[in-house]
């Protein structure tokens, strides 16, 4: 016949196994695609370190803001809507609503902090640097400022053949 554990040594072996409990989600976690400054010794001789170059803003053009629309629809669009309001389809399945581009944080940003937005990410906002080019950051920001012009424009602000072809 077996004997029972003494009832004195099941409260131990209860904490010794609460104690190897621990909350993951609050461990050092590493972004194997940030930036670093000096070179782990594993990579490999004569590879380019990612974000290393600096990338100046394309000259404003047409196709630029064309490119800059597809692209915000394809990857801003589903948060901040395509209306910039920030109800897009994340936000109607539950997700945290962003704030409106048209409110000061973004409102009053220079191209450059929009740039940096989008590659870093704000708030819960994840960045996108992995996934949209330098280029094509660019064409966001640019598409970002004729929006927000869209959206506060007035009769005033068109040309008169641009009011003359109006319906």
């Amino acid at each position: 016949m077996r004997r029972p554990w003494p009832l004195c040594v099941l409260p131990g072996v209860l904490m010794f196994l609460a104690a190897g409990c621990d909350d993951m989600s609050k461990q050092h976690k590493e972004n194997p695609y940030a930036s670093s400054r000096t070179a782990p010794a594993d990579v490999a001789q004569g590879s380019v370190e990612y974000h290393d170059v600096a990338h100046p803003a394309p000259a404003l053009t047409p196709a630029l803001l064309r490119r800059g629309r597809s692209e915000y629809d394809a990857f801003c669009a589903p948060c901040h809507a395509r209306t910039g309001q920030g109800g897009g389809m994340v936000v109607q399945r539950g997700f945290p609503a962003p704030l409106p581009l048209a409110t000061a944080p973004t409102r009053d940003a220079a191209p450059a902090r929009l740039y940096d937005i989008i590659t870093s990410g704000q708030g819960i906002m994840y960045g996108f640097a992995q996934r949209i080019m330098p280029d094509d950051r660019w064409a966001i920001v640019a598409y970002l400022y004729a929006l927000r012009r869209s959206q506060h424009a007035m009769l005033a602000d068109m040309s008169p053949v641009q009011r003359a072809s109006r319906p």
